[in-house]
């Protein structure tokens, strides 16, 4: 790596710039975007010399790094000043369809029911519990006494960002194990509390990612990162009152630790997962002082998870079974050989998770894009499926913790059906409604979804969901946000949101693009678009547009796109192969500089991330990846409309990577289409901590993109 002296009058470059823009913005009416310094830096890749002159951006705590964020923060609120009361209006009309005091469905573990309530005006939930009703069968008492277990506004006090990660109580529920994070950087801080007395103790551990109590109520199985890499590679046990002392260290750069319970109770596990291939081992939840069993062994492509009732694994396996199948063994002979299959492999079928009970089990199933819920009585041997009435919905496992429960708790939604909770009878399969989110003012009647498939390049069907006001006329006129993410094996899911209304209203279609990438049509849909077949997400993502288009839904001068993260590599990437195609961007904290991040394995995520996107050591990867890279491929050419966002502690993405892109994308485009840079200095991945907050953030975005479609607002070009 050779790093080139930085060229004479850099700041001062700079600071001209930074005056340039805000002695402009004073004098005229259209304000003067911040021009980026160029600092010379190269690098040999392959043979390639790479010049990159925005490297020094990646330079946090360089106070010209600073400067330049908050210069572009400066010049988007200066182009969107006129956008100020249209998104105070998304805000109040986003805020008036939130019930701001509420309180959660309580669930019951052991002697207490847990909820969480809010209130009017406060930004944070309180977490609170009252004791079960012994005298009857536990059942729920609202009269009990209420415990205010972790007041987050108290907490939250004096901090631009907060958030609670880990939660987890005792077993003899005197004690509360809780991590939190106060700069959205995502390193959470271990608390105990004695539930007693309210106190908390003394003792307290860095950067935990996962947390499990043993038997004993007075171990602790934790998981923690690596400071600088944030890979989940320590396992340590610690005793209350004691110093925590290293359990295992995972050696394997690619593999994560995580440490949780058996539905049960009677088992600490420990697991370590790779993109493609998974360990569990088990440690009998009361001898903490033992030692960790390894169920299967590490076996390269095998994945597979674990649970324990009355002697026996429950193993969710993909081996010869590219969807899972579901087997049986006993615990002291989990081999192969002992495996009786309990569900067969399905092509047609995922078979995503299960959970288990003494008298029960639940798995979740995916087909054709749509989740589902099946029930096993052990007592009959007999299965039934949740059924639900709607074409298009999302539904998942809500959180039953009781072991013994005969009550299956479900989440259910859609794009018209605000959530709501069900308990299902896991005997009969009867439904009981327990809450549905209110929204006042919301009448679903006037809304519906469908389902589309639209037909990609190479002939496969991708499946899509749309929601609109009722009564569309498909004359291509229609404004319509494109949403896609495509990562991960991370599904595209049909969900409610109170913040669409307020598209929906003003006529606008919403659409979400199941592409290749996610798991939404089986596992050989996440394998089809990762790795050497990565560029299908992009292809399904413009396919899934022309067809839009073809079939009247809109048109290019009305379609506007959006994605955050991997999703927002999907919207640049799509950008620079199509930027005719679209009328205005939303690229939300995105992965837009790919082989310098994949490139640099210090960095976060990074070397872990190498079975997903692909080891840019290796020369054919490079190749392919530098071929989509966004960054690398910007072109001097003429690109859409583009806001995009990010936070100055952004973990997962860090902020230099939006604002290179930005900087570049700016020197190079050929439009003059607004390019806006709009960071967040006090939050992370997530954005805003605060509902308050994250409500403002949202309308924000929402008036750029209405703006852009002439609604509300004259449309600024």
């Amino acid at each position: 790596m050779s790093f080139l002296q930085q060229p004479a009058g850099w700041f001062g470059a700079l600071f001209l710039a930074l005056m340039t823009s805000t002695t402009t913005t004073l004098a005229s009416a259209a304000p003067t975007p911040p021009i980026a310094a160029k600092q010379a830096w190269q690098e040999t890749r392959h043979g390639e010399v790479v010049t990159d002159d925005y490297h020094w951006l990646r330079e946090k705590t360089n106070p010209k790094v600073i400067a330049y964020l908050k210069a572009e923060n400066a010049y988007t609120q200066a182009m969107t000043k006129d956008l100020a009361p249209l998104s105070k209006k998304l805000y109040g009309e986003i805020k008036g369809r939130m019930k701001e005091t509420d309180l959660s469905v309580p669930t019951r573990r052991g002697n207490f029911y847990y909820y969480s309530r809010t209130e009017a005006g406060r930004q944070y939930p309180i977490i609170c519990r009252r004791r079960a009703n012994s005298a009857a069968d536990f059942a729920y008492d609202a009269s009990a006494q209420e415990e205010i277990l972790l007041d987050e506004n108290q907490l939250a006090k004096g901090k631009e960002f907060f958030e609670v990660d880990s939660f987890s109580v005792s077993p003899d529920d005197r004690y509360l194990a809780y991590s939190t994070d106060t700069t959205g950087y995502r390193q959470y801080q271990l608390h105990i509390k004695d539930l007693s007395n309210g106190k908390l103790l003394d003792d307290t551990v860095e950067r935990v990612t996962s947390l499990a109590w043993a038997a004993d109520s007075q171990t602790l199985f934790l998981v923690q990162e690596d400071a600088t890499t944030k890979r989940s590679d320590l396992l340590l046990r610690l005793k209350l009152g004691s110093k925590p002392v290293e359990v295992y260290r995972e050696a394997v750069e690619q593999f994560n630790l995580g440490v949780g319970n058996s539905s049960d109770r009677k088992f600490i596990e420990l697991d370590a997962e790779s993109t493609d291939t998974s360990e569990v081992s088990l440690l009998p939840a009361d001898r903490p002082e033992g030692s960790f069993d390894s169920v299967l062994g590490r076996e390269t492509g095998h994945r597979y998870s674990v649970d324990h009732r009355n002697g026996e694994l429950f193993i969710l396996t993909n081996k010869d079974a590219k969807n899972f199948r579901l087997v049986t063994a006993p615990l002291a002979t989990p081999d192969p050989a002992h495996w009786q299959e309990l569900i067969a492999h399905d092509p047609h079928v995922l078979l995503e998770s299960l959970e288990l009970f003494r008298d029960f089990l639940v798995v979740s199933e995916k087909t054709d894009a749509q989740e589902r819920s099946r029930i096993y009585n052990f007592a009959e041997h007999s299965w039934h499926t949740v059924q639900f009435d709607e074409a298009v919905y999302a539904s998942h496992p809500g959180g039953t913790p009781e072991f013994t429960s005969h009550r299956y708790r479900l989440t259910y939604q859609s794009p018209v059906t605000p959530p709501t909770v069900f308990d299902i009878d896991m005997a009969s399969g009867q439904r009981e409604l327990l809450k549905q989110q209110e929204v006042p003012g919301y009448d679903p009647t006037l809304y519906e979804t469908k389902r589309l498939w639209a037909t990609a390049r190479d002939g496969v069907k991708v499946p899509l969901w749309t929601v609109a006001k009722k009564g569309l006329t498909p004359d291509g006129s229609a404004p319509l946000l494109l949403y896609g993410y495509g990562s991960y094996g991370i599904p595209a899911e049909a969900t409610f949101s109170n913040s669409r209304i307020s598209l929906l209203d003003r006529g606008v279609v919403f659409v979400e693009a199941h592409i290749r990438g996610g798991n939404d049509m089986g596992e050989h849909w996440h394998d089809d678009g990762m790795l050497m077949h990565k560029k299908n997400t992009f292809h399904d993502f413009i396919d899934s547009a022309e067809y839009l288009i073809q079939q009247g839904w809109t048109s290019p001068q009305r379609l506007i796109i959006e994605g955050g993260s991997a999703g927002g590599l999907l919207m640049a990437a799509v950008t620079n192969m199509r930027p005719e195609l679209f009328h205005a961007v939303h690229a939300a904290v995105p992965f837009v500089d790919v082989m310098s991040t994949m490139l640099d394995a210090s960095l976060p995520l990074t070397a872990g991330e190498y079975l997903e996107w692909g080891d840019p050591n290796q020369k054919p990867a490079y190749d392919y990846m530098r071929s989509y890279s966004p960054y690398d491929n910007i072109e001097r050419k003429a690109y859409p409309a583009m806001l995009v966002t990010t936070g100055l502690n952004d973990s997962q993405v860090m902020y230099w990577e939006p604002a290179k892109y930005v900087a570049k994308l700016r020197a190079m485009k050929t439009d003059r289409h607004p390019l806006l840079l709009k960071v967040n200095m006090g939050a992370g991945h997530g954005g805003a901590s605060g509902r308050y907050d994250a409500i403002k953030e949202r309308a924000f975005e929402m008036a750029w993109m209405l703006s852009q479609w002439g609604i509300g607002q004259s449309k600024k070009r």
